[in-house]
């Protein structure tokens, strides 16, 4: 039986895995409208260094964030494998750069773990905790630290 599998009989929230370089991350799939594939952005002048630029996104124009460069990794070089996750954080919403989505996985509260001490404020600021499924780590983030009131405004 497969991790999700068991929590489902038991309760919990599901949420999106991605992968953006060589670590894993989730985010609540209730902040998840959709998964798209990579449409290049028009750049914005004076943007944030993690904002791609902007596409149209069925009549709407949907910021993209190098989810990589925002999360203070290797900016990315989005090629035709990359996935936009298209999410609503707080009222508005962008399109996260990723590099592949893999799983849909469905936890506790208690499969959550705290971030641990070691790690930087920055990386404690976006996670909301770390989850060991499978052998695998996988940082839980937090969408709205990602993109804090003021910065949303800027993108």
């Amino acid at each position: 039986m497969t991790y999700a599998a068991k929590n489902l009989t038991t309760g919990g929230r599901e949420l999106i895995a991605f992968r953006v370089g060589d670590q894993k991350f989730c985010v609540d799939i209730m902040a998840v409208r959709e998964i798209r594939g990579w449409t290049p952005a028009t750049p914005m002048p004076h943007a944030p260094s993690y904002v791609l630029g902007v596409i149209n996104l069925r009549g709407a124009v949907l910021p993209i964030v190098d989810l990589s460069a925002r999360l203070g990794m290797k900016p990315a070089e989005p090629t035709v494998r990359h996935v936009i996750i298209v999410a609503q954080v707080r009222n508005q919403v962008v399109g996260l750069l990723v590099d592949a989505v893999s799983d849909i996985l469905t936890v506790s509260d208690e499969d959550v773990q705290p971030t641990p001490d070691i790690s930087s404020e920055f990386e404690k600021t976006f996670a909301r905790g770390v989850l060991a499924i499978e052998g695998r780590m996988i940082c839980l983030v937090e969408l709205e630290a990602v993109f804090p009131h003021e910065e949303r405004e800027a993108a």
